[in-house]
């Protein structure tokens, strides 16, 4: 169902960040109408290291460092693909979108509808997003459940360094605009909290991950955990825990919200039974509701117990941290849900 596509070869160890900056320099040498844009992207290489060695590698025409007006860079971008170029826009944090939201939802999504299909708009919106860190309210939000809510945007989000890698090769070919969305969590930084899976094998040379294809993280028979980003991690490391009490958790990580691979999630729960969602999103009207819904639209019978939501609650993402690792999906959060189904 959700085959990484890619050419046999060689693969290295990389961070999520640095498997990103591959695909982007790979994809660049391929494509001359491939340019970066964005606030401290150039000599900085990306607040979240997302740029790393571009400027030197490319230079200051296609690596192209930014004033702090997300909506006349991110209208620039838009103006730059309508031409026949391949812009990659970086939004520093998923919270901004705000900012720029009439030239995202207004434009980028919406002029090749308008157009009658006759204007492409070949642009990947690339942006940082989650907490855990007391980044506070205004920096500390996911926010991909308002990009996938609005049509005419293809939206991904990469959980592990190789479908880092895999769908930025994707974004940046398709002829759509695609939102990009990173989790500060998954990148590899050292500043940030330790997590092992952000650095993993990545094949060399091309590598591209089809955009609306899920994939099974962890097969299991008992309960299925659909989820995405640092979620992934959090639900893999509960179900190595419960497996020690003989539960078997079924993973299955997203990767891309628009297209949602419905197939993959009916037929993980069709396997299972029981279903938990984990988002870092807010719970309501977001994707947690959306992957409840393809369930219940489809076969409500398929599950044998009522579906579990582990999500943000919605209130703003608090500064302190202790406050903070309560209201996201966390270990301890995603094994009571577990559980709970299971005892239905």
């Amino acid at each position: 169902m959700s085959i990484t596509e890619t050419r046999p070869g060689t693969s290295r160890r990389l961070t999520t960040s640095k498997a990103m900056v591959a695909a982007l320099t790979e994809e660049m040498e391929r494509d001359p109408s491939v340019f970066y844009l964005g606030e401290d992207v150039g000599a900085y290489g990306g607040i979240f290291g997302s740029t790393t060695g571009l400027l030197e590698r490319f230079g200051p025409e296609r690596v192209i460092d930014t004033p702090i007006s997300e909506t006349a860079f991110i209208g620039l971008g838009i103006g730059a693909a309508v031409e026949g170029m391949r812009p990659v826009v970086e939004l520093m944090f998923a919270d901004f979108l705000g900012v720029c939201l009439d030239q995202i939802y207004n434009h980028m999504a919406k002029i090749h509808f308008e157009s009658g299909g006759h204007v492409r708009v070949p642009m990947v919106l690339a942006t940082a997003a989650g907490g855990g860190y007391s980044d506070g309210a205004q920096h500390s939000q996911c926010l991909w459940g308002t990009f996938a809510h609005l049509p005419g945007m293809k939206v991904v989000v990469p959980s592990n360094p190789a479908d880092a890698k895999g769908l930025m090769t994707a974004a940046i070919r398709d002829d759509n605009p695609v939102v990009y969305v990173f989790h500060k969590g998954v990148m590899g930084l050292p500043w940030m909290a330790k997590n092992p899976r952000s650095t993993d094998e990545v094949p060399d040379g091309e590598h591209v991950v089809p955009i609306g294809k899920a994939r099974i993280a962890r097969a299991g028979t008992d309960v299925t955990v659909v989820t995405l980003s640092l979620s992934v991690h959090h639900a893999l490391d509960v179900a190595d825990t419960l497996a020690t009490d003989g539960i078997d958790v079924e993973v299955l990580d997203l990767r891309s919200l628009v297209p949602l691979d419905r197939e993959a999630i009916l037929g993980s729960v069709s396997r299972t039974g029981r279903l938990v969602v984990v988002d870092e999103d807010y719970q309501s009207f977001g994707v947690s509701g959306e992957v409840v819904a393809t369930v219940t639209d489809q076969d409500p019978g398929l599950l044998r117990a009522p579906a579990r939501r582990v999500a943000t609650p919605d209130v703003p993402i608090p500064y302190a941290h202790g406050l903070e690792y309560a209201v996201l999906p966390r270990h301890d959060r995603i094994e009571r849900a577990v559980r709970d189904v299971l005892q239905w």
